[in-house]
């Protein structure tokens, strides 16, 4: 019986470095196959294809693709009937509409017919009948925000920070939806074998994504200060412990949040602990 083969659609572009560099860290080595399109996979039950990242939800919707991945706002766009199985917090951009700020706060888009410019069709139609504005739709192809004021009147486009809306004189009106990277699937190919699989590449791209939000912290304890070590070390569940040489104390390891590090060894060094040590580590599989 031939093994399960799971075909799997990956984003040109930009998006593909961090989504192959991932794949790479949960063990899974993608081989470029030169100027063609299909990348090959180390584990041989995952078929590889690339595409725009705007083509890419429609594939999996369809199910010409089993899984890939994705950014939310195109599948919010297409309004895909696919499974978000996990979001690698890539590419994280708010969907906004915007508008000259000489032109002071969307009220002023009242009463009379504005032309609005954006990628997104279908999340701007929504977002302009709920506001009960006239408009006239212009589907751009990049670059949206150049069209303000001479060429459209609001625009709708994602932003990571609001530079580049700022650059161009512009300001947000209001925020649509929140997007990043995801991991999306057909609802056909979580079943049998192939789902069983997708599971198993979940597992182990999440592992990757919360060991990289993480760093290992060790540290010498002697017994009487073991307590108050105890009561300020965050960890995912209970530190490992072991005694050290002679009854001298104890060696404890915790996996911390990155982002608290700082803040947490000059607390732990005020405490009691030692011989403090961190460094990183490639999987957490809670």
């Amino acid at each position: 019986m031939d093994a399960v083969k799971i075909t799997f659609a990956l984003p040109k572009g930009h998006m593909y470095e961090k989504v192959s560099q991932l794949m790479e860290d949960a063990g899974f080595h993608i081989i470029s196959n030169g100027r063609n399109y299909r990348p090959i996979c180390s584990d041989s039950r995952f078929e590889l294809k690339m595409f725009r990242a705007q083509n890419i939800v429609q594939m999996v919707d369809l199910g010409r693709h089993d899984i890939a991945f994705a950014g939310h706002d195109w599948v919010v766009e297409g309004n895909a009937k696919v499974v978000e199985l996990l979001d690698t917090g890539f590419d994280s951009v708010r969907v906004v509409a915007a508008i000259p700020e000489s032109f002071g706060t969307i009220d002023s888009l009242r009463g009379r017919r504005i032309v609005v410019a954006s990628e997104y069709e279908r999340i701007t139609r929504n977002f302009l009948d709920s506001q009960g504005l006239d408009y006239f739709l212009v589907h751009s192809y990049g670059a949206t925000e150049v069209f303000p004021p001479e060429d459209a009147d609001l625009i709708v486009d994602n932003t990571a920070t609001g530079r580049t809306l700022r650059a161009n004189g512009l300001k947000e009106v209001a925020v649509l939806l929140s997007s990043s990277t995801r991991l999306i699937a057909n609802p056909e190919a979580l079943t049998g074998e192939k789902g069983r699989a997708i599971e198993e590449l979940v597992l182990l791209l999440q592992s990757v994504i919360d060991a990289r939000r993480r760093v290992m912290l060790e540290m010498n304890v002697e017994t009487s200060r073991l307590k108050t070590v105890l009561a300020v070390l965050p960890c995912m569940r209970h530190p490992t412990m072991s005694s050290l040489a002679d009854n001298a104390g104890y060696a404890i390891k915790a996996a911390v949040l990155r982002d608290e590090v700082a803040r947490l060894i000059p607390v732990l060094k005020t405490a009691g602990a030692t011989d403090i040590l961190e460094y990183p580590f490639s999987k957490v599989v809670l």
